[in-house]
């Protein structure tokens, strides 16, 4: 009995703690790997899953795995999106179908009365064996489904795997069901900025919200490389990038101030409609500036910063009468450090989408020039540092581009 209170009061211990964390992170991706991050640790398992029910199925939304993704960071990237049936031919099928915690020792001998089955194909293709597993649903008000967390092949102290215990199953229980609220909140801050972005896509086609959410993914993982390299704690890491992706994705939101004589004019603009144009940064300063919210203050930093350039040519500079200007002239831009990080970040994110990616006014670059017109403005347009960075994490760039959308 005494042993049972000792638990119990652990459990708790840990769940408030971690509670506290979750419900302070706003961005829906950071909030999932910080979700999958906590469950694994607790539970020593060396991989899991977050699917979210999309349209009536499952989808992969975040995926962790210690031994298939050690030596490729990129790999979490693979499998996202991939639609899962909400039926029994899964283990998280069968989870959200039924509403309840499956928890199996090993997949490959799955008792009858489990009603669920497994697919061996994802192991025989990754050279993986996946053994004991524990499904459990996320709800929230009203019982609503909203996905499922699955988390596979729990270890012992010595490595071995092992099956989850009990006190695991308790924990994932309640900790789920505070998590399911924390995401359902994130959605629906996600939602709210993509329908934001969607009004500047109504004046500037060329920001899409597949645009703005590569930039914001781009930037976070550009900031793990360059925060790695300075030994910075992971736990630190996360909270920044928490606000990152989303003042990211928000660096050209001042062009719904910008007319749609001069942002859908489909030629060159003239010498006083681009001193115009430039202004979209300041209006995106003055829209976010001021406030005591850390995310707004550094979306200020990035939509005021996004167009300047290491070697100083950028916009739109120093400026003392910022609440008064009414035009980008040919100021000196600002130089080197003086551009705040975030910004030198998004500068190249932003630059490589665009490139990357078709337009109305022109195709998408070819790849290799796209990499060859980074390498040449490294110390020009761009950050060295940050330049270097992209190249070292390139792979997970590349899936980056090839998965993420809205």
């Amino acid at each position: 009995m005494n042993k049972k209170i000792v638990m119990d009061k652990e459990i708790l211990d840990k769940l408030l703690t971690i509670s506290e964390n979750i419900h302070n992170i706003s961005d829906i991706d950071i909030l999932l790997d910080k979700v999958l991050f906590e469950l694994r640790k607790f539970t020593n398992a060396e991989g899991g899953t977050i699917f979210l029910v999309e349209d009536g199925n499952l989808k992969i939304r975040y995926i962790q795995n210690e031994i298939l993704f050690k030596n490729d960071a990129s790999a979490k990237y693979k499998y996202l999106d991939k639609i899962i049936p909400i039926n029994k031919e899964s283990i998280a099928g069968a989870c959200a179908l039924n509403s309840k915690i499956i928890m199996i020792t090993d997949v490959y001998n799955i008792k009858e009365d489990c009603n669920c089955g497994f697919n061996k194909s994802f192991d025989e293709m990754t050279n993986y064996r996946t053994k004991s597993i524990i499904a459990v649903p996320l709800k929230i008000t009203g019982n609503k489904l909203i996905g499922v967390i699955q988390l596979i092949n729990a270890r012992n102290a010595n490595g071995k795997i092992i099956s989850f215990s009990e006190k695991d199953k308790l924990f994932v229980t309640y900790f789920a069901n505070d998590a399911a609220v924390a995401i359902e909140k994130a959605q629906n801050m996600r939602s709210m900025i993509l329908k934001m972005l969607k009004m500047v896509e109504y004046r500037d086609p060329k920001e899409t919200g597949a645009h703005v959410n590569r930039i914001g993914t781009y930037a976070i993982e550009l900031y793990h490389e360059w925060a790695k390299n300075r030994g910075f704690p992971v736990e630190l890491i996360r909270r920044f990038n928490d606000k990152l992706k989303i003042a990211a994705m928000l660096h050209d939101t001042g062009k719904i101030a910008i007319s749609d004589r001069i942002l859908k004019k489909p030629g060159p603009l003239k010498k006083n409609e681009l001193k115009i144009m430039k202004m979209h940064t300041v209006y995106g300063y003055r829209i976010f500036k001021n406030s005591d919210y850390e995310l707004e203050s550094m979306a200020a930093e990035i939509a005021l910063n996004h167009h300047e350039r290491w070697d100083g040519t950028g916009y739109p500079g120093i400026i003392e009468d910022i609440d008064k200007i009414e035009f980008i002239d040919n100021r000196s831009g600002k130089k080197g450090t003086q551009i705040p990080l975030t910004a030198r970040i998004v500068a190249l994110a932003d630059v490589y989408d665009a490139l990357s990616s078709k337009r109305i006014y022109k195709e998408s670059w070819e790849e290799d020039r796209v990499l060859e017109y980074i390498r040449q403005n490294k110390g020009k347009h761009f950050d060295p540092e940050i330049v270097d960075c992209f190249f070292s994490i390139y792979d997970t760039i590349k899936e980056i581009k090839n998965k993420v959308c809205e």
